[in-house]
């Protein structure tokens, strides 16, 4: 049999493959190696102490977490690795939008901060608006999850 001779060399190691990308968007201001952590006020809902912390495995997604969060600091993105299990976010999954699309996730556990997205781009400000306003009014129909 022949060999492949354009085949390069592994050196036996095969394919690493890489670590899962997350983001967590926000308007708080921390630094890599910072812990987001459960305990603290929501970014959303309620603004009572978290049961849940999320992170979402799309751009997009962290996006409207950035911009929906409450306060008025800068939206920041930042890479978040999380320390222990995560599950699918209730509120972003299973008969609201079936399998997941936002690729949104939650955790007891910490994240911890490994680096920030410093360009992205916003959705328009009259969709952000949109959106606002729509969760306003879920509000006012008590609808305001976060995952209890």
């Amino acid at each position: 049999m022949e060999q492949n001779q354009n085949k390069p060399e592994t050196g036996g190691q095969g394919a690493t493959p890489f670590a899962q990308t997350y983001f967590h968007g926000t308007k708080a201001d921390l630094k890599i190696g910072d812990l987001i952590e459960v305990g603290f006020n929501s970014n959303y809902g309620p603004r009572k102490n978290a049961k849940y912390i999320f992170l979402s495995a799309t751009l997009d997604a962290a996006i409207w977490g950035a911009e929906l969060a409450f306060g008025n600091g800068r939206e920041r993105i930042y890479l978040v690795e999380p320390i222990g299990a995560i599950e699918n976010d209730p509120d972003l999954t299973d008969k609201k939008f079936p399998g997941n699309p936002t690729q949104s996730y939650r955790s007891t556990q910490p994240f911890k901060v490994i680096g920030e997205v410093t360009i992205w781009q916003g959705h328009p400000l009259a969709q952000v608006q949109v959106m606002k306003e729509h969760l306003e009014r879920l509000k006012e129909q008590g609808i305001n999850s976060l995952n209890d």
